[in-house]
C-alpha cells in the first residue's frame, strides 16, 4: 500500500516542530557550553599548586582548599559505604520478594516524596537528631549520615527500575536450572541490571558532591586538616567544611569571587572524574558479566 504524500501544510508544520526541536537541543548545549566555560575562564586562572595543597593560614596569609577536597572525598565515600548496600537491598526486596503491593506502593511514594523536599529541611533534621540527639555535633560523620537520607531514595529508585527491566524469562530460566532464588538474584538479575545501579551512584554522587545547605548545618565549616586514618575519631567529633560548603564561606562571608570560581572550576572536574571513573567500573564489571 503506498503511501499519500504529505500535503504542504502539514510539510511546514513538520519542518516547524523539527526547527523548534533542534532549537531546543541547541539552547540546551550553548547553555551548559556557557555555564562551564565561564566558570572555567573566570576559575582556572586562579588554581595553583599552593592552592591545592595547602590549608588555609591567617598566619601565612594563605588560602589553601586541601581540607575541604579531603572532607569531601570522606563524604563521598562514608555515604555510597552506607547508602549503596541499603539502597540497592531495598529495590531488591521491593522488585523479588515483596508480595503486599499496598506496602511497594507506600514505599515507592515514600521515596519519591523524599527525592523532592529541600535539601535545607534534611539539614535540619540531620542537626536536630544527629547533632543533637544522638550527640555526635557538627561532624562528617553527621554530615554523611545526613547525606545517605539524602541520596538513598535515588538509589532505591533507579534500581528499582533497572531490576524491572530484567526478562522475567532470566529468572525462570535460573530457577528451572536448580538455582535458589537469592543465587538467581545474585548471579542473574543483579549483574543484568548494572548500568542502572551504577547510573544511580553517579546521581548519588553528584548530589553529595553538590550538596551544601544540609552540610552546613551537620557537617559544620571547620578548615583544618585531620588526619581520619590516624585518629577516626577525628571523624566523628571534628567539624569539616567540604568544597561546596567553603566556596559558600568565601562568595558569601568573605566577598571573595576569584576563589569561589576557582572551587567551582575544581568541583566541575572532580565530578567529571568520578562520573568517568563509575562508566569504567560499569563498563569492567560488564565485561565480566559477559
Amino acid at each position: 500500500m503506498e503511501m499519500k504524500p504529505l500535503s504542504g501544510k502539514r510539510r511546514a508544520y513538520d519542518r516547524i516542530l523539527r526547527f523548534l526541536l533542534y532549537f531546543c537541543a541547541a539552547l540546551t548545549c550553548a547553555l551548559l557550553i556557557f555555564v562551564i566555560g565561564y566558570i572555567f575562564i573566570r576559575g582556572l586562572p586562579h588554581i595553583t599548586w599552593e592552592f591545592l595543597s595547602t590549608s588555609p593560614s591567617y598566619i601565612n596569609d594563605t588560602i589553601g582548599i586541601l581540607p575541604n577536597i579531603v572532607n569531601t572525598v570522606y563524604l563521598v565515600l562514608v555515604t555510597l559505604l552506607i547508602t549503596l548496600p541499603l539502597g540497592v537491598g531495598a529495590a531488591v526486596y521491593l522488585t523479588e520478594y515483596a508480595k503486599n503491593q499496598r506496602l511497594v506502593s507506600a514505599i515507592e511514594f515514600a521515596t519519591e516524596t523524599l527525592t523532592g523536599i529541600p535539601s535545607i529541611i534534611f539539614g535540619l533534621v540531620g542537626m536536630l537528631f544527629f547533632c543533637q540527639l544522638l550527640g555526635l555535633q557538627a561532624s562528617l560523620l553527621a554530615g554523611s549520615l545526613t547525606l545517605v537520607i539524602v541520596t538513598i531514595p535515588t538509589i532505591i529508585r533507579t534500581t528499582q527500575e533497572s531490576l524491572k527491566t530484567v526478562p522475567q524469562s532470566y529468572r525462570e530460566g535460573a530457577l528451572g536450572l536448580g538455582a535458589g532464588k537469592w543465587h538467581m538474584i545474585r548471579t542473574v538479575v543483579l549483574p543484568s541490571s548494572i548500568d542502572g545501579i551504577v547510573t544511580g551512584c553517579i546521581l548519588a554522587i553528584g548530589r553529595i558532591v553538590g550538596e551544601s545547605a544540609a552540610l552546613l548545618f551537620t557537617a559544620g565549616m571547620g578548615m583544618s586538616l585531620n588526619n581520619f586514618f590516624a585518629s577516626p575519631d577525628n571523624f566523628i567529633h571534628s567539624s569539616g567544611a567540604s568544597l561546596t560548603v567553603a566556596l559558600y564561606v568565601y562568595a558569601r562571608e568573605r566577598a571573595e569571587f576569584d576563589v569561589a570560581f576557582a572551587i567551582a572550576a575544581i568541583l566541575m572536574l572532580l565530578t567529571l572524574i568520578i562520573n568517568l571513573a563509575a562508566k569504567l567500573v560499569g563498563k569492567r564489571l560488564r565485561k565480566k558479566q559477559g
